[in-house]
């Protein structure tokens, strides 16, 4: 058995195309291949399956998202991925409107009617902050979407009239023109491919038969979640058409700034201030964690800048693994301001260690004496 060719290589365009590039290039091979052009040769046929197989799983995110990490085995057992479509009319099925789209057949399911296509997705934000996003959390999340108008119950048409059957494709949706082996078909220019046309338009809707709403959902944020990840609701997106399933939200979570934590992947990391004679001679020092606060002991001579790495007291990781560290970076704290008593004891202490030291700095009330008072000396 041959092995299964690389689906980007299938299509001719790089891992990191965008999906218009990857449609493009599925349009192209598709009309290079497809039956109604290459009656009687079944390696085109076959050519037609590989490529629409590949844009099954490449012009679906998710589907994508799998490939690209496990490769094949990812996607085995999805409609059109690891197994392929069997039948060319399961291609028109799936691509139907894009057959429409460039001339040929199979935009019609196979028991007759509109197949029935699956709504759009919406993208849409929500925002956390750091202990949300450690514990994880529910979040409403606001969306606008179409739904289908009460007033006409979806039609378009006003109440008390339905739509007529369009007079120009006999209500098929299509035209089709035959030239040969060659039999040309696309969506109807009279009804844009409905099959109907509405005569007297709803008032609610304007003939469109959907209104836009706005709909609240609760999102479910697993713990560990970083901003620019994604999460998806599924089937609560804009309606399909012709009886197909609602599309899905994905939101994009973003993870606002902590006043005491910088996160880098898993990893928090938090500045700590000790003093210098904490540094020299050790100390018991409260820090902050996820959890409010916890003692750590600062040894003897510990110098600024030095990382103190707390195991498994980071952010959790999302899909399970070992959760990060915290971070406790040092910083040593110098006072701006001192007392007299500080200052001679730190006078002493520069003598024994022979340090050269700025000299005492007289007060500006001394100042002030020197300068009105004349020296006896003169």
């Amino acid at each position: 058995m041959a092995a299964q060719r690389d689906y980007y290589e299938v299509l001719g365009v790089s891992r990191d195309a965008a999906p218009d590039v990857i449609k493009k290039a599925f349009k192209k091979l598709a009309i290079k291949f497809h039956p109604d052009r290459n009656p009687g040769d079944d390696a085109a046929v076959e050519s037609f399956k590989e490529a629409s197989q590949a844009y099954d799983v490449l012009s679906n995110e998710e589907k994508r998202a799998r490939y690209n990490r496990f490769g094949h085995e990812g996607v085995r057992g999805a409609a059109g991925g690891g197994g392929g479509f069997q039948d060319v009319n399961d291609i028109f099925d799936v691509f139907g409107d894009l057959f429409e789209g460039f001339g040929f057949g199979g935009g019609k399911r196979r028991g007759g009617g509109r197949r029935p296509v699956q709504g759009e997705s919406i993208k849409t934000r929500v925002s956390i902050d750091l202990l949300e996003a450690a514990k994880g959390c529910t979040k409403p999340v606001t969306f606008e979407r179409q739904e289908h108008c009460e007033t006409c119950a979806g039609s378009g048409a006003a109440p008390g009239t339905t739509p007529d059957k369009c007079d120009y494709c006999g209500g098929a949706g299509h035209v089709v023109q035959s030239q040969g082996f060659f039999r040309m078909q696309t969506s109807c220019p009279a009804c844009r491919g409905e099959g109907s046309v509405v005569r007297e338009k709803c008032g609610d809707c304007r003939g469109s038969g959907r209104k836009s709403i706005s709909v609240t959902r609760d999102a479910n944020i697993p713990a560990g979640v970083d901003t620019g990840m994604h999460l998806v609701l599924r089937g609560v997106g804009e309606p399909g058409q012709h009886g197909g399933p609602a599309g899905d939200v994905y939101v994009e979570v973003t993870v606002a700034e902590h006043p005491l934590f910088r996160r880098e992947g898993l990893d928090l990391i938090c500045d700590v201030p000790i003093s210098y004679t904490q540094a020299a001679l050790g100390a018991d020092i409260e820090v902050p964690c996820l959890e409010g606060k916890t003692q750590h002991h600062v040894y003897p001579g510990t110098q600024p800048g030095e990382i103190v790495r707390i195991r498994g007291g980071g952010m959790p990781d999302p899909r399970g693994g070992r959760p990060g560290d915290l971070l406790l970076r040092i910083v040593l704290e110098v006072p701006k301001k001192i007392n007299a008593e500080q200052e001679a004891v730190l006078r002493d202490l520069a003598k024994l260690e022979h340090a050269a030291v700025s000299p005492h700095r007289s007060s500006f009330f001394d100042k002030l004496k020197d300068w009105f008072v004349p020296d006896e000396t003169d």
